[in-house]
């Protein structure tokens, strides 16, 4: 039986090293080509940064299976291996080839039937480690994360995002974000799913919303969430959203959590 907590000093090197690749293309001009559509791109960064991670998890972990954003299933066969690794070389991709500083590295280790063990979100414009162990809390940068305490709603910061193909799916998350406009504190765009979901763990919001996530998105940061106290489900309330591979997440602090899911049912 692995240990979780035994791998994260190596994963948290592992993520800051793939932190100077990309503040390394950060520094330089950034030329970009797209994917899916014209606004869901890639940087020869998100490629580097994750050939680097994913060159060192087969070498620790050659029966685990990895599934990076950008080069899919890697390593052992999915089907044999205990265990699987969920890499995100770059979330904030947008974020960061707009030279806007907010942007991070996501990796994460689960079970086959995808159960996350370990979590460490690295942003390295901010020197900032997010990690967590299944059972053993989140920290950052060694210091204990926990949720707030606000209560109600109305009194909230949350946060959310907009799929990639927002421009002609109806379904694109324009309703839920007018139905919470006006029942909370403050909304915000960020811009990265893991880190959004890091903030709520950290303190920084209240909750936090959002469609279409993959596994490689979310897996990291539902853990970190989830360990410093807050909650993270689908838009029923199931507890398993990152078993879907476009799932619908909402983490919050746990108090203003049934409200949040009223306001999406409802939305």
């Amino acid at each position: 039986m692995i240990q979780p907590s035994a791998l994260l000093p190596a994963i948290t090197a592992l993520a800051q090293s793939a932190g100077e690749i990309i503040l390394r293309h950060f520094a330089a001009p950034i030329p970009v080509t797209t994917k899916t559509s014209r606004i869901d791109i890639v940087t020869a960064a998100d490629t580097e940064t994750e050939a680097h991670i994913v060159a060192e998890l087969r070498r620790l972990f050659p029966t685990h299976h990895i599934v990076g954003e950008e080069g899919g299933g890697q390593g052992a066969a999915a089907a044999a291996a205990e265990y699987h690794w969920f890499v995100d070389p770059i979330d904030g991709t947008v974020n960061f080839a707009s030279k806007l500083p907010h942007f991070c590295t996501s990796i994460a280790l689960a079970t086959a039937d995808r159960r996350p063990l370990l979590g460490v979100v690295y942003d390295p414009t901010r020197r900032e480690v997010f990690a967590a162990t299944l059972g053993g809390g989140a920290t950052l940068n060694g210091s204990p994360l926990h949720v707030t305490q606000t209560a109600e709603l109305v009194d909230a910061v949350i946060t959310s995002g907009f799929p990639y193909d927002k421009h002609t799916n109806p379904d694109n998350n324009l309703r839920e974000w007018a139905a919470f406009l006006t029942k909370i504190r403050g909304e915000r765009r960020l811009g990265s799913a893991a880190l959004d979901l890091c903030y709520v763990g950290a303190g920084r919001l209240d909750g936090y919303w959002e469609k279409d996530l993959k596994p490689y998105d979310a897996m990291a940061g539902m853990l970190i969430a989830r360990e410093a106290g807050g909650r993270v489900t689908d838009y029923a309330g199931g507890e398993f959203p990152q078993r879907e591979d476009r799932g619908r997440y909402v983490a919050s602090n746990g108090r203003i959590h049934r409200e949040m899911l009223r306001v999406l049912q409802s939305a």
